[in-house]
């Protein structure tokens, strides 16, 4: 299911420079600000909440899912390449599942470990919110590369709808609308993040923990599944 040619690939496609950019740009960023927060208000629970919750969850993570996930084969189809890879003698789930990895290898790395870093900058690590919230980053990196790697199969417009959902609906709606936070990937992974803290860490989510990962292992494998069927339709489009 894994093929490395099609790893390597994708990750020079990921990893080129203007991707890298924005890509780097967010956890530095998010670094920065930590550094700058804990050497001016010392440390402090709650500052850490706000900044890992409401930056590092609500619009960092969603939004390099976008830049992974969608970059991971949106730019293949948008400009024809991607025959090339479909003539070869590769099943078509084995190449989604092959994008799938690089695009949760490259999510996690860009936005889990950063989450934790700035986590353990800001308070050492406290009720174990910076482990609670890099966790949360995780499992919500699986979620946004299947869901945002099948958004690069359906649309050529894969990054201006992504960035939509990401800012509007996970950062604003996500946020503030309690019935839209029962339908965000950013609340499904908090459920785990408030299993991992403990209640007095006062991380809070609008789904239970068996909710939370029922519908994000069924955004997964939904996302990965329909990416794959989409994929053998372009094919017989392109034969056609």
């Amino acid at each position: 299911m894994y093929n490395q040619t099609v790893a390597r690939l994708t990750y020079k496609a990921l990893l080129g420079r203007r991707r890298a950019l924005i890509l780097f740009a967010l956890p530095l960023l998010l670094l920065v600000v930590a550094g700058t927060v804990r050497a001016t208000t010392g440390m402090d629970d709650e500052v850490t909440r706000e900044l890992l919750g409401g930056f590092a969850m609500a619009t960092m993570v969603p939004l390099i899912g976008v830049v992974a996930g969608t970059g991971a084969i949106g730019p293949e189809i948008d400009d024809g390449s991607v025959v090339y890879l479909l003539a070869k003698p590769l099943r078509r789930s084995s190449i989604i599942f092959t994008k799938l990895l690089v695009a949760i290898a490259v999510t996690v790395v860009f936005s889990a470990v950063p989450t934790l870093l700035a986590g353990y900058l800001l308070n050492g690590n406290s009720q174990q919110i910076a482990v609670a919230y890099a966790v949360a980053a995780a499992v919500a990196s699986v979620a946004y590369s299947a869901l945002f790697l099948l958004l690069g199969t359906v649309s050529r417009h894969a990054v201006v709808i992504g960035l939509v959902y990401a800012l509007i609906w996970e950062a604003l709606f996500g946020s503030m609308v309690s019935g839209a936070r029962e339908l965000s990937v950013q609340q499904w992974a908090l459920s785990l993040a408030q299993k991992v803290a403990g209640s007095g860490a006062g991380i809070t989510s609008d789904v239970g923990l068996t909710t939370g990962l029922t519908l994000l292992l069924l955004a997964t494998v939904g996302g990965t599944w329909y990416a794959s069927r989409r994929l053998r339709t372009l094919t017989l489009a392109g034969e056609e």
